[in-house]
């Protein structure tokens, strides 16, 4: 009595495609590829390459800031000894070097 019915708009929304739908997901697949993937893939790809190429008496930079000399490479489980000076000698995870140092390196600091 107080309350007037409501009625159903006469017209209905226009439906978008579903092309378009996979359109935008294509899109944000690209992007996401070449804005995330491909770059930390190789990152990881050059890092490899570094901990595949470092040798006994290599001069390393390990992630926890020490620099120092590779005194033995363990092949088997992935571990080296490096030399921080003619006294001390610390065992760390490959995984741990950030950068191979040019010879001499430890001589200028």
């Amino acid at each position: 009595m107080f309350i007037s019915p409501a009625y159903a708009a006469g017209e209905a929304a226009p439906q978008g495609g579903g092309l378009q739908l996979f359109i935008m997901l294509g899109l944000f697949a690209v992007i996401f590829y070449f804005m995330i993937y491909r770059p930390q893939a190789k990152r990881v790809k050059e890092h490899k390459d570094l901990m595949a190429s470092m040798g006994k008496g290599d001069e390393v930079l390990t992630g926890g800031g020490l620099v120092g000399k590779i005194t033995k490479i363990s092949e088997d489980n992935d571990f080296i000894v490096i030399a921080l000076n003619d006294n001390n000698e610390v065992t760390i995870k490959k995984d741990f070097v950030t950068a191979v140092l040019p010879k001499g390196t430890m001589k200028s600091l």
